[in-house]
């Protein structure tokens, strides 16, 4: 067994140990595809609010009112990749965006990622997160998808130092350790998913 496959095996398993939905695909177009078609089979994601039977401006009430249909956020991508995502997600209804995530703060249906590398030992995704759309992205959706190239799998956190380190090296980073979906059990020590984040968790581990 070639070194990385044994990688790509053992990040599945840990990974798929803390609820994630593994899935090996061979191109980034399989990628957007698996995308939509989770996005076109869940249920719309509805912003809920309290307040709307009290006596409200007309912007609040509007707000209120808002049904804004499915939605899938996918920021920093490459503009081809973007446009291919977005022309998927025109054919099949869903709206595409690329930035403006603070319009969406609770409708947010799938945020789409590439991850920069990841850890085998411990199935977790390391994510550059310096720009505040790519946060909100990962954190505001339900469900959240990440495209993971086999290559970029490192087998422990050490083996991931020098990377982490050189994505601060032009200042402060923000490099996000995502293992899993969300999940808190700081409420009466009950497991619960979702609460600070998305409610799944996709990984596509991309053949490159």
């Amino acid at each position: 067994m070639s070194d990385s496959k044994r990688l790509v095996d053992l990040f599945t398993a840990k990974a798929k140990l803390v609820s994630a939905v593994v899935t090996p695909v061979k191109s980034l177009d399989e990628a957007l595809a698996y995308t939509v078609d989770v996005c076109e089979k869940k249920d719309a994601c509805q912003i809920l609010m309290s307040g709307c039977e009290s006596e409200l401006s007309a912007p609040a009430g509007a707000l209120c009112d808002t049904k804004p249909g499915k939605v899938i956020v996918a920021p920093d991508l490459d503009p081809a990749v973007f446009a291919s995502l977005k022309g998927l997600c025109e054919n099949r209804g869903i709206h595409c965006l690329p930035d403006g995530m603070r319009k969406h703060l609770g409708g947010i249906d799938i945020g789409f990622t590439i991850a920069d590398a990841g850890i085998a030992e411990t199935g977790t995704l390391l994510i550059n997160s310096k720009s505040e759309e790519l946060r909100l992205a990962t954190m505001l959706c339900e469900v959240h998808v990440c495209v993971i190239k086999a290559s970029t799998l490192r087998e422990t956190s050490f083996d991931a130092e020098e990377l982490v380190r050189s994505m601060s090296k032009d200042g402060p980073a923000y490099v996000a350790f995502v293992t899993g979906a969300s999940r808190t059990a700081d409420i009466e020590r009950v497991l619960a998913i979702g609460v600070h984040g998305p409610l799944e968790l996709h990984i596509l581990v991309l053949e490159d």
